[in-house]
């Protein structure tokens, strides 16, 4: 006799403060309340105490305030609410943290039913759930008679172990097996739920909730900020370094730097430079900073694997690229990045070009750059670098540190984003050709015009000992990109 297990559909349950949202709800609510006149004034220090709910999470005061709330609103028109809940939506909308909106994506396209699960009254989160494309909302309610409330509650207080026996009521409608499906938080106080899922999430969890995943080995997400970023009281790394990475950190170098009003205030963006030097990533963490908008580096993935720089790249949200790996793989990450309407920064040349390659006046580049911008819409602006070799060339494992009476100028132009591109379907390698001309013209006169380097010009553009291993099969560092000269055997 043959066994059939049916397994049933799986869910992505989340939770709404602090989860889904950048902090609190409810000051956004209370605000709506009071343009709509059910709510005359704000309470003393509510400000501070929303503050500190942000900061720490939920506590059972909190709660029992929240569900004494059912008595507040006792006599309110019913309607009233519900419009209350849809002039809030847009507002909490626009409070999601950036990277929620891919995750939900990535459990719609899996089939999976989402439930966003709430201790915040059901009228007053409906409208947002159906504006994010949530399939059911499990919320506290609020009895009502003659089309207004009574004062009382409806069902269960959705906190805690409430949470979960109405999450299991409203799921069994269709036939979920919690023990397949995910659920998302961000408090102790949904243990209960989080316990009874297969696939826990604690999300910017509070300090006992962080503990137990820690000790339970789930994983922890910040939704705010890249998958593996980690955060402190709302800051990440990123905020930290952008204030530490100045020119004074890099006394045996100048630098340049023109038109970084050209990145766009608002939306995705992507950062296409040149590249020329290991130099080149701390000449574009100076622009970046100068921005202050969240920016991630594409980079190879042998950094993300060094004792110092690993932790601090992948702590920064750095996106690690294989080099052996099919083409695109870093594409999803990185589109992830721009879907959250970040900063991307992208060398479309992909490695230090070599030999007569590096002074090659005509830029060549991959077309991960082109494919981002077409399926996310970020807009492409170009970056020219020049003279970072000067400071770390190539053929050095380290810059020139000790350089610093007389330290070479690093020039950076950020143009204006490139028009036009993604408009033709398969277009990918003419729009690389205009991002990289884009890039050549911001180059100075001598970068635009070819010349024969000499011999330790070519040496070095070429890493340390690669150019003797190069010419002992035969490859010549003078000839021409690409080309390959045999030795002939005696």
């Amino acid at each position: 006799m043959r066994i059939v297990v049916v397994v049933g559909r799986v869910a992505a349950i989340f939770d709404l403060d602090r989860t889904l949202l950048r902090g609190a709800s409810g000051l956004l609510i209370n605000e709506a309340l009071h343009e709509a006149g059910l709510r005359s004034r704000k309470m003393p220090g509510e400000a501070v105490v929303y503050r500190l709910y942000e900061l720490f999470g939920e506590n059972p005061l909190g709660m029992a305030l929240a569900r004494a709330a059912a008595l507040a609103v006792g006599g309110w028109p019913v309607e009233r609410l519900s419009e209350v809940g849809r002039a809030a939506a847009g507002q909490l909308v626009g409070r999601v943290a950036a990277y929620a909106p891919a995750l939900l994506d990535e459990h719609r396209q899996a089939g999976h039913l989402l439930v966003l699960a709430t201790t915040t009254p059901e009228a007053l989160v409906r409208p947002f759930a159906d504006q994010l494309g949530i399939d059911e909302v499990v919320a506290t309610r609020y009895a009502s008679a003659d089309g207004a409330f009574t004062g009382r509650l409806e069902g269960r207080f959705v906190w805690g172990l409430g949470k979960l026996s109405a999450v299991r009521e409203r799921v069994d409608s269709h036939d979920v097996a919690l023990e397949e499906s995910f659920a998302y938080s961000d408090s102790i106080n949904d243990l209960p739920l989080l316990s009874a899922v297969g696939n826990p999430r604690a999300v910017n969890p509070d300090l006992a909730l962080h503990a137990v995943a820690s000790i339970r080995r789930w994983p922890i997400m910040h939704l705010d900020v890249p998958p593996g970023v980690p955060t402190l009281a709302g800051l990440e790394a990123f905020d930290v370094t952008r204030h530490v990475v100045r020119p004074e950190l890099f006394p045996y170098a100048r630098f340049d730097i023109e038109g970084i009003d050209n990145i766009p205030e608002a939306g995705a963006f992507i950062l296409a430079s040149n590249h020329r030097s290991y130099f080149d990533v701390a000449a574009l963490a100076l622009v970046v900073g100068r921005k202050g908008r969240p920016t991630r580096f594409l980079a190879k993935a042998e950094l993300f694997d060094l004792p110092v720089a690993g932790p601090i790249a992948r702590a920064l949200g750095g996106i690690p690229v294989q080099r052996a790996a099919a083409a695109g793989g870093a594409l999803v990450p990185a589109e992830r990045v721009l879907r959250a309407g970040e900063g991307l920064v992208i060398m479309p040349q992909g490695t230090i070009p070599r030999g007569r390659a590096f002074f090659d006046p005509v830029l060549h580049g991959k077309t991960g750059a082109a494919r981002l911008a077409a399926s996310t819409g970020a807009a492409v602006v170009p970056v020219g670098l020049w003279n970072t070799e000067a400071v770390w060339p190539r053929s050095a494992r380290l810059p020139k540190l000790t350089k610093v009476i007389g330290a070479p100028t690093v020039t950076v132009r950020v143009g204006p984003p490139v028009k036009g591109l993604g408009r033709r379907r398969n277009s990918a390698v003419a729009d690389t050709r205009r991002i990289m001309s884009a890039i050549a013209g911001l180059l100075p006169e001598e970068a635009r015009t070819g010349r024969q380097p000499s011999e330790e010009e070519l040496v070095r553009s070429y890493p340390p000992g690669k150019v003797g291993e190069e010419r002992a099969i035969g490859i010549s560092a003078e000839a021409p990109a690409g080309a390959r000269t045999r030795r002939r055997s005696s």
